[in-house]
C-alpha cells in the first residue's frame, strides 16, 4: 500500500478503526445537522477565475435532453490523456464549480491532460435514478425554475422541489450519459481516447468517481475522491443525505434509489470496494481533518464546513479500513491535519494528485 502522504497517518487495526469511525460518524452528524448544514456544501458565487476564452462548450444529446460539458484541451494537443472533473451536490447549470472557483483546468492542461467538466447534475450523485424527483406525485410541472431571486433560482430548499427541469420533469440518467453518450461523442467528434481515462470529484462527485471506475473499468483506470461520502450505508447517512438533497434543490432521495435496495447498495463505495480491488484501479482518497486553517476564519460557514468535512473524513477512513481488509495496494491516502469542506483545499489536493494522475492515464 502506498499509504498516507502529507500529514495523514495510519491508525490501528481495521476492527478498532471501524469502531472509531462509527463513533466519529455519529458525532459528525450531531455536529452537522443542528447548525442547519448539509452535506451539499455552500453555493459558490461567480469567481474571477472563470475565463470564457479558455475551454469551450461541448453539447451532447442524452435521455435527459441536451447536456453541456466544458472541455479544455491538453497543451500539446494530444487526444489520448483525458480526465473528467465531477462537481459537488450544488452543481450549477451554467458552469462547473471546478471552473468557477479553481484554476485546476489550467494546471492539468499544462501537464498535457485533456479536461472534461460535465455541467449540471445538482444532487444527482451522477447516478441513473429510479424515477423523476417528486413529492407525493408533485414536481413534474410548474414554472418555479424560471423565477429569479427565488428559492427555485438559488436551488435551495423545498420551494424548488416543485420546479420543472432535469431530474424532475424527467429521470436523471447521469451514469449513462457519462459512460455512453459523452464518452462516445468525445471520441467521435474530438478524437478523445475513450479508454484508460481518469475521473475525480469532490463530496458527491467523490463517491460518484469511484462508482464510475468500479462499474466502467475500461473507461476509467484512475479515480480520486476529495471529501467524498464513501460509506453511504453507514448508520444515519441516508437521512443526512436526505436533508442535504432537500437543501440542495429540493430533490427527493427516494427517487434516486429505494432504501437499502440493490440499487442503493450499488452506489456505496464501501460495498463495491471489492470491484476496485479486482480491477486494480488506481485511487487517490483524501479528506481534511475538519479543523480550519488560519485563512478560514470562524463563522457559521466555517462551522458548517467543519462538520461536513468531519463526516467526509469518517466516511473516507471507513473506506480505507475496508480496502485494507481487501489487501488493496494501488491507493494513495491523504488526510491532512488541517482542512474543511472548501474549494481551496480541494484545489490543493488536485495539485498534489496531478503527478500521480499523469503517470497512470492514457
Amino acid at each position: 500500500m502506498r499509504g498516507v502522504i502529507g500529514r495523514g497517518r495510519r491508525t490501528g487495526s481495521p476492527a478498532r478503526l471501524g469502531d472509531r469511525l462509527k463513533r466519529a460518524a455519529l458525532l459528525s452528524l450531531a455536529i452537522l445537522l443542528p447548525v442547519g448544514g448539509s452535506v451539499a456544501g455552500p453555493d459558490a458565487p461567480a469567481s474571477a477565475r472563470y475565463d470564457p476564452g479558455f475551454g469551450f462548450d461541448f453539447w451532447v444529446d442524452s435521455q435527459m435532453g441536451p447536456i453541456k460539458s466544458r472541455v479544455f484541451r491538453a497543451a500539446d494537443g494530444n487526444t489520448g490523456r483525458v480526465v473528467y472533473a465531477l462537481d459537488g451536490m450544488r452543481a450549477r447549470d451554467d458552469l462547473s464549480g471546478w471552473e468557477i472557483d479553481t484554476d485546476v483546468a489550467r494546471e492539468l492542461t499544462k501537464w498535457n491532460i485533456n479536461v472534461v467538466m460535465p455541467v449540471g447534475g445538482r444532487s444527482s450523485f451522477y447516478a441513473d435514478w429510479n424515477a423523476p424527483s417528486n413529492f407525493f406525485g408533485l414536481g413534474s410541472s410548474g414554472s418555479a425554475g424560471d423565477q429569479t431571486g427565488s428559492a427555485a433560482d438559488s436551488g435551495s430548499g423545498l420551494a424548488s422541489g416543485s420546479a420543472a427541469g432535469l431530474g424532475r420533469s424527467n429521470t436523471y440518467k447521469w451514469e449513462t450519459f457519462l459512460t455512453r453518450d459523452l464518452r462516445w461523442a468525445l471520441r467521435d467528434r474530438l478524437g478523445f481516447n475513450p479508454n484508460g481515462n481518469g475521473v475525480f470529484g469532490l463530496s458527491m462527485g467523490g463517491s460518484a468517481a469511484l462508482s464510475l471506475a468500479a462499474y466502467h473499468p475500461d473507461q476509467f483506470r484512475y479515480a480520486a475522491s476529495y471529501s467524498g461520502y464513501l460509506n453511504v450505508s453507514a448508520p444515519g447517512m441516508r437521512e443526512a443525505l436526505r436533508v442535504a438533497m432537500l437543501d440542495a434543490g429540493g430533490f427527493n432521495i427516494d427517487a434516486m434509489a429505494p432504501p437499502w435496495s440493490p440499487q442503493w447498495l450499488r452506489m456505496d463505495p464501501f460495498v463495491f470496494a471489492p470491484l476496485l480491488r479486482a480491477h486494480n484501479t488506481r485511487l487517490w482518497i483524501s479528506a481534511g481533518s475538519g479543523l480550519p486553517g488560519a485563512a478560514d476564519g470562524l463563522d457559521m460557514h466555517t462551522v458548517n464546513a467543519m462538520g461536513l468535512e468531519a463526516l467526509a473524513l469518517a466516511n473516507s477512513r471507513a473506506f480505507q479500513a475496508r480496502m485494507m481488509t481487501l489487501g488493496a495496494s494501488n491507493i494513495t491516502y491523504d488526510f491532512p491535519a488541517v482542512g474543511v469542506h472548501n474549494w481551496h483545499y480541494w484545489t490543493d489536493e488536485v495539485y498534489r494528485m496531478i503527478p500521480d494522475l499523469s503517470a497512470n492515464i492514457g
